[in-house]
This record gives C-alpha cells, sequence and structure tokens, in this order.
C-alpha cells in the first residue's frame, strides 16, 4: 500500500514520527504535514496566498499552511500516485466529541475523505501524552485488517487511543461521539503596553459520556473507533422546517 501520513501537530511531532516509523514496516509513505503546530485549525484552507512545500532532513514534507491545505496539496499536486489510505496523527491529545469540529488532525483526514480516499484520524486520549508507540501499533493493526478486508468505501474514521502500554488496553469498540460542556470562560491578561489580552479558554468536561461513547471507551481503556462523515444536514428537521416555512 501506499500511504499518505499528516497531521496537526507539525512535521516535527513525536507522534507523527513514531506513527512513520511504524507504518513504513508494513507500507510505502509519504508525509506531508504543516511546518507549525496547527492545532484547531480545523478544516480551513489558504487562499489568500500562494503555499510554499518544503522538505527536512528525514524525508519528511511540510508546508506553511494548515493540515487541509497539506492533504490537499499531497493529492491534487505534490506527489504523483494516489494514496490508498490516508493517516492523520498521532495527535498529541483526544479529538473527541465535539472536538472534532474544531480538530485539525480530524480535518487532515476529512479533506482526504472528501478526495473520495480512505481516511483515519487518530489521537492520543491526554496531552503530553508518552504512548504513541501503543497507537501506532493499533493502527497497523487497523491497516493489516483493511488491507484482507476493505471496509466499504467512502471511509472517515476517528480514532482515539487511551495513553497506557499497549498491553493494557482492552479491545477497540465501535463508538458514537460524545458531548462536552460548554468551554470555559476565556483568559484574560495584559500586555507590557497594557493591551487587554484573551487566551480562548478550555474545553468543557464530558457531559455525554455514558457507554457507546468515544468518552466512556477511552475512560476505560478501550480503542475508540468512530465513524464520521460531513453531510452536516439535520435530517430530522427537514419535515419541521418544511411545516415552518408554510
Amino acid at each position: 500500500m501506499f500511504i499518505l501520513l499528516s497531521n496537526d501537530d507539525g512535521y516535527f511531532a513525536p507522534g507523527l514520527a513514531t506513527l512513520a516509523e511504524h507504518i513504513s514496516k508494513i507500507a510505502d509513505i509519504v508525509v506531508v504535514a504543516p511546518e507549525r503546530n496547527r492545532s484547531g485549525a480545523s478544516n480551513s484552507l489558504t487562499l489568500d496566498r500562494p503555499l510554499t512545500v518544503r522538505q527536512a532532513s528525514n524525508g519528511f514534507y511540510y508546508v506553511n499552511g494548515t493540515p487541509t491545505d497539506c492533504v490537499h496539496l499531497a493529492v491534487t499536486g505534490l506527489i504523483e500516485q494516489t494514496p490508498d489510505m490516508i493517516i492523520s496523527g498521532i495527535n498529541d491529545g483526544a479529538n473527541m466529541g465535539d472536538d472534532t469540529i474544531y480538530s485539525g488532525t480530524v480535518a487532515a483526514a476529512m479533506e482526504g475523505y472528501l478526495l473520495g480516499i480512505p481516511s483515519f484520524a487518530v489521537s492520543m486520549s491526554q496531552h503530553n501524552a508518552t504512548h504513541f508507540e501503543t497507537a501506532a501499533k493499533v493502527i497497523v493493526e487497523i491497516i493489516e485488517h483493511y488491507k484482507t478486508q476493505a471496509f466499504p468505501p467512502p471511509v472517515l474514521m476517528n480514532i482515539n487511543v487511551p495513553d497506557v502500554p499497549y498491553s493494557e488496553l482492552k479491545g477497540q469498540v465501535v463508538t458514537r461521539l460524545g458531548k462536552r460542556h460548554k468551554a470555559e470562560p476565556v483568559i484574560k491578561s495584559k500586555s507590557p503596553r497594557g493591551e487587554q489580552l484573551y487566551w480562548v479558554g478550555p474545553a468543557g468536561a464530558a457531559a455525554d459520556a455514558g457507554e457507546g461513547t468515544d468518552f466512556y471507551a477511552v475512560a476505560n481503556n478501550q480503542v475508540s473507533l468512530t465513524p464520521l462523515k460531513a453531510d452536516l444536514t439535520n435530517h430530522d428537521q427537514l419535515d419541521a422546517l418544511k411545516s415552518w416555512m408554510k
């Protein structure tokens, strides 16, 4: 297989290096990632300036743009061969529930999905993770399974892995997205010139985190696999809206 790797933590991120090390043993890979951390970039494309692509000493390509830019450039012109699969990660921190709306990790995978390529986003369960190798082994297993039993396209999978040794995992489960409480308030501070500054506050704690959700799985040392889609239509409200418009 030929697999494109990307992320939103930047081409220098340890999670990406660990992923590339493991997957390169079973497939041909190319890495195209942002030149710096672009966490929270979501699905943004850079349209107001040209982009540059450079290559690091380890062979990774890096782009002065967003995760979506990286995958879009790679598939539509940077690399000659269309990837069989795209994997985004391994993210240093969870992408569960509402996180998927903002996540650059998920966005990179979604861009691949929109371009018709099976795509997977993989994240660790917490920031400052120490067991990236656990997630890398899980992804290798999923790739090997996919090679022998391809999942019907289109495929956009969000995978969250507990930050524990591989031996402590308690299996893999299919989940739905949970939901968080609303975000914490902004954090205010002052610049040396007395200007008012604002930091975006932390994400809210898990609210809908019962059995069957990604939050519940990870809390119980299980790998969470959630199928996603890009259709934002609220199908449950279509008939209600038609009646309201009348």
